[in-house]
This record gives structure tokens, C-alpha cells and sequence, in this order.
């Protein structure tokens, strides 16, 4: 009797299985279908028997297949081994966050408020781990929900880095990510080199139960803390960062080249005659975008040309499943992990000098008021004129200076043109109320020994605005094509307030005579309140206030949030393909409506952009996260040198426990605990953000300038602690020797004969 055919004629996906596999089974689409039919939990041999399964590779691979799709929180998995669909469990999935005291939060994929997990719920939890949590109460007084955990999802850490103890026999690992709050026991079983006080990377092969901790494995020592780069090393595997190329991937970039072939320039805009220039940072590698301007009759003609990286990443590739999987380059002080490798990133889709290039290229007319009123997309070859740095830009085009850079001469023409582009677009952002923010950064200067040795503010400057609005521009224009066009991709959108925290901003304002509506503020309430604080002292702390009442930005397919921000309608990603997946997938899309003028036929679907949106912006955070630990690194490291020194310092933050503050220039945070103020008891005014003494009433509160010594620096769990010396006014960084170290100078000064110095009075002001 001939044998059945597998039931795959209802599979809408057959053509894609069949394609993929040599043996294909059931679409996960259709299996989810043929779970969610029913009502109650469904074995693996009742859906093998639906689908006329008697073969045994098919019933194994249904059960691998199976297992993946829980795994995934497609479906879920009860004890007994029967699947059901998420839709008939009312369960909430999300991923966790840990607290230091042991209960933990799930954000909600479905949205909404984090659901509160006390401590009984989270043991067989770690921070980052997906979870299924089922509503078991709620709090009124705190208006939240409390989850009970049903089932762990997806583990968010194989590997875990930290430091090695061996106490009383027992070997243990203290994990360097402070959010991860038990301690992992080593495998004695297994052998290792490690000593105390190493810092290790350990494979976890037990993950913690409701009464047992996590056991590992030991499966490299990375090293001291005193080692170069250390502080990157510990970043990547910390926060599991993918750094390593696989086999596939090199296979796939070996037959690349350094230049453009013949044949792919073909069939495109040719646009090498136009004065193209790249304009980045002195230390950039990497440069994928590239602009020009000319006069035109409504008023500028502005092309932003930006590398065409979907024309060597294609779908599905080895390449674009590493892109996805990184989603995006990761920047620590002085090196990059690079989304794609060197030979695309630095090479082939870098915008170099005097080299042809494919590009995207978003055309775009702008009127002198600095309205976007025409655009187009087409791919194109280009030919950079120029690499210019921000410094030589700003010198040479907006402070008359005479150019320092040779490559500037034969394009500063070019360079007035984009000046002039810049000033209108500026004038449009002004116009539409976009809230202007300023940021202020750090760069870290190393020795030889690649040890941190300075730490420099970095100036932006006006070569820096120009570029933005540039990048904006063409953003803007991505997103509305996009959006016209129904083609699903992905948008930047930004919320604006935190409905939570935005109570407390007002109240908080209102301290300074500054008011903000409490319901529905716009951008052009906050772009107000900016323009008020600007020219007051307190203008960084009030600004710091305000950015943390906002939402993060994000990625999704949702064309009705806009930026908050910007004051922005649409706006996507389009400008950094080399660093950015969601850039890549906006390239696509447009390159879908280039060829084909409809969404018909594109690679993705709603709901594939809105699981990419979710898995981007986990890993933007998680870089986030990657590279402002290593600066903490660096920044204690830094301070290990200066215990003793004061410097000038503005309270950034008020706690219960202390008073944050940020040392000026320097950018460092330390704490000046609550014990550190002397001879009174302090109170916490939460709504003024004060610490108030019970007997003197003398106040500490945000904005107030100190004079602080650095009195302890801990590295392991990043810590800074600072001895307030006084309140005091004026801007003044300059590290200043403690009393001890004036001592020993006066006393060495004494011994060698020498008139020891007059001591200068200095003056000291009442905190406000």
C-alpha cells in the first residue's frame, strides 16, 4: 500500500519549506494555526496524527520544531507536555529586569505598565530572560500588577563574566553586571585555571531554581582589572555582545574586493561629477554619508548620498543573519565592534576619497524657509571630493578662518551651498518647535600602554548641526515615502512623556517658576521651558530632569507615533546602513518601490518589522548599556589616580541616601552619602529634590555647586565616593590637593629650607 503524502496542501507556506528544507514538515504559521484551534493543551502525537505523520524523521523534526517555537514564547509547553496557544492563557510575555533586593519587573511585549515579580518569583530568574507571567493580583494603593511566573522563555545569558573567589572550600563567580544578583557556583568537577581575584568568563550549565543558585563552568580567564583594555573585554561578554566572525560569514566576504566591479555600476545614476564630501569626526573609519547642495529656482537643491550596504548584505544571507543578530556596531572609547566586517564597514560601503562608491541617494528640494517640498530616491554612483573633518568645516566655513585642510579649497564653495541648506532647515526646526537639547561628552585620551591618562570634554560645533539637519532631512523624506507607499519597515519613533514621571517634572518646574501643562504637554511646551532655562545655572541639572521625564526612542512599523522630539510626523533611520540594521531594512523597502513602484512582493510583513523592531531596540540598549559601562570603567579607573584631589562639582542628582554629583567637565558621578554632611540630621523633600537639615535647616538639592574630594574608588562594583568639602559658586575644575596633601607639601617645603607659599582665603556661599 503506497505510503501518504504528509497533510502540507493547506501550508501557505510550502513553497518557502520546501525551498529551505529537503524534507519539509509544517510551517510554524501553521502549526501556531492548528494549536490555537484548540481550546486545551495539545499533544505532540495528537498534531502528528492531524498531519498524517507516521514517518519517524518527520515526527522528529515536528518535535524539534515544537521545542523551538516554545522556546521562542510562540506557544506554550505545559508539565505534561501538551501545547497551547499564548491567546487562550491571558498570559503576559516580556522580558525581566532585576533589582538589587531581589524582586524584579517584566516589561509587557502587549505594552502597558511593567508587571512587579517579588522575590519568591524571581529566583529562577535573571535579568534579560524572557519570560510568560500570569496576572496573580493587584496593588491599588500602587497601582500595579503583580505576575506569577508561568514558564522561562528564553535565557538571556549563556555566559557570564566576573570576578573568581574561592572561599571555605567553595568556588564561586560575582558577576560584574551588578543587575545579575546571584553569585555563581563553580563546577568542581571541571577543571580550571583560575585564582582569586581573576576575572573569568563562565558558561552556565545550570540555571537557578527556586532553591538553588546558578552553576557554571569556567571556561577561560580573561585577566586582572589592571590589564589594557580590560574594561572592553569585560563590556562584550558582559552584555554578550557577538565580536567573532562565523565561518559563513568569512566564506561570504572572501570573494569581495576592495573596489566597485564594472557591473555593478551599472543601471545607476551616475552623479561622480557632483562635489560629494564626507564629513565625520577626526578619528572615524567608517563614512556612509556623503553630501552636496547647489542653488536652485525654489531655493536648494540637497543630495544626500548614503552607502548602499543592501546591494552586498542580501536577505537571509550569512551576513544579513550576523547583522541582525548584532543590530548594530557598538562604540566603546577608542575601538568599535563593527556591525559588518572591515572589508564592508571600513571598505567596500565606506564613502572613502577619490573612489567610486554605490549609494541610495534621497534628493530632496528645499525652499529657503526650509520646507522639504519635493524629494525622490534612486541608487547611484558617486565619487567623494573630499574627507573633511567638523573641526576643519566649522574653521573654515562658519568661523571665517582660512583652511587649514588642502582638501577644503576646491569645495568650499560647495561647502557655502550646504552652509546656506542648513541655516533654512534650521530655521524649519526652529519653526516647527523641535525641543533642542544639549548633550555633552567625554573623550578618553590613553598612553602608549593604552591606559586612560586624560579625560577632555568634546565640543560640538555648528559642522555638526549641519550634518544633523542634513541626515534629518533625508530621514524625514524616507519615512513619508515609506509611509505613502505602504511598504512595511521600520520608523524611529519617540512617544515623548513618561505619564509617570511627568507630575513630578511639573511640580519640580514649578520650584523654579517654570510652568508645563500636566496634561499633554507638546513639543512646543518643552522647546519653551528649554528656551527659559537656558541662560540659568542650572540649566544642565533642569535639562537632565527634563530628559529623564521622556520615553526612549524606538524602533517599529507604527506609522502614527511620529518623534516627539523633533516634532516630527515621520521620521526613520535611513542615514547609517554600515552601523544600523533598522537603516538596512529602511534601504530595502525603498529599493523594493525603486524597482517595483508597489508593496507587492516585499520580503517583509508587518508582523516580521514588528519582531525586528522589538529585537533592535533590545540591542541598541543593550550597546547602550555595553558602552557606558566601559566608560564607568575607565572613569573609576581614572579617579584611582586622584583620591585625595577636590574638584568642582554640581549635584545632579537627591536620594534619601546622598546627593549624586557630577564633577564638571570631567563628567564623573560620584556619591557624597548622606553620613558625609556633618553635624545634622537630613530629611528627603522628594518633590524638590532637597536634603534638608533638621536642626539648621541648611538644604542640598539639585543644581547646587560643591567642592568635593575624591575619598574612594571601587572598581569592581564601579563605584565613586566623594567627602563634601563645600558649597560654593563660580566654574572652576582645576583638581585641588586635600589638606593632607598641603601638609605634606608644607612639611617637605620646611625640610628643604624653602618659604612655603601664602595661603589664599577663599570665600564660601550658603548652598541654596
Amino acid at each position: 500500500m503506497p505510503k501518504k503524502p504528509p497533510r502540507l496542501s493547506g501550508d501557505p507556506f510550502l513553497k518557502r519549506e520546501s525551498a529551505n528544507y529537503e524534507h519539509p514538515i509544517a510551517s510554524r504559521e501553521y502549526l501556531l494555526n492548528l494549536i490555537e484551534k484548540h481550546l486545551v493543551p495539545v499533544s505532540q502525537e495528537h498534531i502528528a496524527d492531524s498531519l498524517k505523520y507516521d514517518d519517524e524523521q518527520q515526527i522528529e523534526a515536528l518535535r524539534r520544531r515544537l521545542n523551538a517555537m516554545a522556546r521562542d514564547g510562540q506557544i506554550f509547553r505545559n508539565r505534561r507536555g501538551g501545547f497551547l496557544s499564548f491567546d487562550h492563557m491571558d498570559l503576559e510575555k516580556g522580558y525581566v529586569q532585576t533589582h538589587p533586593d531581589g524582586f524584579g519587573f517584566l516589561t509587557p511585549e502587549s505594552g502597558g505598565k511593567d508587571i512587579f515579580l517579588p522575590e519568591r518569583q524571581m529566583r529562577k530568574l535573571m535579568n534579560g530572560d524572557k519570560a510568560a507571567v500570569k496576572i496573580a493580583a493587584h496593588d491599588p494603593r500602587r497601582d500595579r500588577k503583580e505576575g506569577a511566573l508561568i514558564a522561562v522563555l528564553e535565557r538571556a545569558h549563556q555566559s557570564v563574566v566576573g570576578r573568581f573567589h574561592r572561599e571555605s572550600g567553595i568556588e564561586f563567580i560575582v558577576p560584574d553586571d551588578k543587575r545579575l544578583t546571584r553569585d555563581i557556583l563553580v563546577n568542581r568537577d571541571v577543571g580550571h585555571a583560575a585564582s582569586p581575584g581573576d576575572i573569568v568568563l563562565v558558561r552556565i550549565s545550570e540555571y537557578p531554581t527556586q532553591h538553588t543558585q546558578p552553576i557554571g563552568i569556567v571556561e577561560s580567564v580573561l585577566g586582572q582589572d589592571n590589564a589594557p583594555g580590560m574594561e572592553v573585554t569585560i563590556a562584550l561578554n558582559a552584555h554578550a555582545i557577538p565580536h567573532l566572525w562565523n565561518q559563513e560569514v568569512l566564506a561570504e566576504i572572501e570573494t569581495l574586493s576592495d573596489s566597485v566591479t564594472e557591473s555593478d555600476k551599472k543601471n545607476r545614476e551616475d552623479l561622480r561629477q557632483l562635489a560629494f564630501v564626507t564629513i565625520d569626526g577626526a578619528d572615524a573609519r567608517d563614512f556612509d554619508d556623503a553630501v552636496y547642495c547647489k542653488p536652485s529656482a525654489s531655493g536648494y537643491r540637497l543630495y544626500v548620498a548614503i552607502a548602499d550596504v543592501a546591494h552586498y548584505v542580501k536577505i537571509d544571507s550569512a551576513l544579513d543573519e550576523e547583522a541582525c543578530m548584532r543590530g548594530t556596531s557598538v562604540y566603546f572609547p577608542g575601538e568599535v565592534v563593527p556591525m559588518l566586517p572591515e572589508i564592508l564597514s571600513n571598505g567596500l560601503c565606506s564613502l572613502n576619497p577619490e573612489l567610486d562608491r554605490l549609494c541610495l541617494v534621497c534628493s530632496m528640494e528645499v525652499d529657503s524657509q526650509g520646507v522639504i517640498k519635493q524629494y525622490d530616491f534612486f541608487e547611484a554612483v558617486i565619487h567623494s571630493h573630499a574627507r573633511l573633518t567638523y573641526d576643519d568645516v566649522a574653521a573654515a566655513v562658519f568661523e571665517a578662518g582660512k583652511p587649514t585642510n588642502p582638501a577644503l579649497t576646491p569645495v568650499i564653495r560647495d561647502l557655502e551651498n550646504l552652509k546656506l541648506v542648513y541655516l533654512a532647515l534650521a530655521k524649519a526646526r526652529k519653526k516647527r518647535h523641535a525641543i533642542e537639547f544639549e548633550t555633552r561628552e567625554v573623550v578618553f585620551k590613553y598612553n602608549h600602554q593604552r591606559k586612560i591618562e586624560s579625560i577632555e570634554p568634546s565640543q560640538r560645533n555648528e559642522a555638526h548641526k549641519l550634518i544633523e539637519e542634513c541626515m534629518i532631512a533625508a530621514n524625514t523624506s524616507a519615512a513619508r515615502l515609506l509611509k505613502k507607499h505602504k511598504i512595511p519597515s521600520l520608523y524611529r519613533i519617540h512617544a515623548g512623556t513618561n505619564a509617570d514621571k511627568l507630575r513630578k517634572l511639573v511640580e519640580f518646574l514649578s520650584g523654579f517658576g517654570i510652568s508645563l501643562p500636566v496634561e499633554n504637554p507638546t513639543p512646543q511646551d518643552y522647546a519653551n521651558v528649554i528656551e527659559q532655562i537656558r541662560k540659568m545655572p542650572e540649566f544642565a541639572m533642569i535639562q537632565t530632569v527634563i530628559l529623564r521625564s521622556l520615553l526612549q526612542a524606538s524602533y517599529s512599523p507604527d506609522t502614527k507615533t511620529g518623534h516627539f522630539g523633533l516634532a516630527l510626523k515621520d521620521y526613520a533611520h535611513f542615514t547609517s546602513p554600515i552601523r544600523r540594521y533598522p537603516d538596512l531594512l529602511v534601504h530595502r523597502g525603498i529599493k523594493h518601490w525603486i524597482k517595483h513602484r508597489n508593496p507587492d512582493s516585499f520580503h517583509y510583513d508587518l508582523a516580521r518589522m514588528t519582531s525586528l523592531g522589538e529585537s533592535c531596540s533590545r540591542f541598541e540598549r543593550r550597546a547602550d548599556d555595553a558602552s557606558r559601562d566601559a566608560a564607568d570603567w575607565l572613569k573609576c579607573e581614572y579617579l584611582q589616580k586622584h583620591i585625595g584631589q577636590q574638584f568642582h562639582g554640581i549635584v545632579t542628582s537627591v536620594t534619601s541616601f546622598g546627593l549624586f554629583v557630577q564633577l564638571e567637565d570631567l563628567l564623573i558621578d560620584g556619591l557624597v552619602h548622606v553620613t558625609a554632611l556633618k553635624r545634622d540630621y537630613y530629611h528627603f523633600d522628594p518633590v524638590r529634590h532637597q536634603l534638608v537639615g533638621e536642626m539648621t535647616h541648611r538644604s542640598y538639592q539639585l543644581g547646587d555647586r560643591l567642592l568635593v574630594e575624591v575619598s574612594r574608588v571601587d572598581l569592581e562594583e564601579r563605584k565613586i565616593d566623594f567627602d563634601l568639602v563645600a558649597s560654593l559658586g563660580g566654574s572652576d575644575n582645576k583638581p585641588k590637593r586635600s589638606k593632607k596633601a598641603k601638609r605634606v607639601k608644607a612639611e617637605k617645603s620646611r625640610k628643604s629650607g624653602a618659604r612655603p607659599g601664602k595661603r589664599k582665603k577663599t570665600s564660601k556661599y550658603k548652598s541654596r
